[in-house]
């Protein structure tokens, strides 16, 4: 990103995905500009009022946009799609998102070069893949959500059990974010000390604990009808990394040329 130029971020879908993803970009005042876009041009700008109530708290500001409008964005979050049901795996979402995701990535071109992408809408693996297809920019500028949620659930349970903050746990959960998801056990730490070595790991159902967060999600929508709040907040994260260049290193999806798919 060029240095001082006023960076933005356009969310399609103003639902509670998008919505929410939105306001935590507004509290971290991660862009200069927050755009959302919808169809349904109402309830868009019904949330665009709802989040210009946070003004108070931050330099960002929120309006309304258009899909043309979104295509000039320097991120392009798409949140857009049909809402997982309860006990529907994500890859039965795929016939039904993959259409809204091609109406989308048409109705914003051209979009600009230097644009980057990041597909949260699920199957969130499987979409990055049609998204890279159908965007015309280059792979390395389309991005997925990834395990970015999965792990950040694994590191909170693991935070509780041993009494530590969540920020000094690393571990990751890898490969599709779905039902196919595995711990990657062996690399985890928390501080420099091994996970598995650590005293209060003792006697844990490792793979009790790793299905316990593999279906956290479809116990929050069987009681709700859907996730929003961590996901948002995941998305600020990544923007948030992306335009100021922090250098994370996050579980996204993207291309691995070997595979030839998008998965971490």
């Amino acid at each position: 990103m060029i240095a001082n130029k006023p960076s933005r971020v356009a969310i399609i879908g103003a639902g509670s995905v998008g919505s929410t993803a939105a306001y935590a970009c507004t509290l971290q005042g991660c862009a200069s500009e927050v755009l959302l876009v919808d169809i349904d041009e109402k309830m868009r700008d019904a949330q665009v009022l709802d989040l210009q109530d946070c003004g108070f708290v931050s330099d960002t500001k929120v309006r309304a946009g258009s899909f043309a409008d979104a295509g000039a964005a320097d991120i392009i979050v798409i949140t857009a799609g049909a809402k997982q049901r309860p006990g529907e795996s994500r890859p039965e979402l795929v016939g039904r998102n993959r259409a809204i995701l091609a109406s989308v990535l048409k109705n914003m071109q051209p979009i600009q070069p230097d644009a980057v992408l990041l597909i949260v809408a699920n199957p969130v693996d499987a979409l990055t893949s049609v998204a890279q297809q159908l965007s015309g920019l280059p792979k390395n500028q389309v991005l997925g959500s990834g395990t970015f949620l999965d792990s950040e659930r694994l590191r909170a349970a693991l935070a509780d059990r041993l009494g530590v903050a969540q920020t000094a746990v690393h571990a990751y959960v890898i490969g599709e974010h779905g039902d196919s998801q595995v711990v990657a056990w062996g690399s985890a730490t928390v501080g420099n000390t091994p996970l598995l070595q650590l005293p209060g790991m003792a006697g844990v159902n490792l793979p009790e604990l790793a299905v316990s967060v593999r279906d956290k999600a479809q116990s929050i929508i069987a009681a709700k009808g859907a996730t929003h709040f961590g996901i948002g907040t995941c998305v600020a994260s990544l923007c948030a990394a992306i335009l100021n260049d922090k250098r994370h290193v996050r579980p996204v999806s993207h291309y691995i040329p070997d595979l030839d798919v998008c998965i971490r």
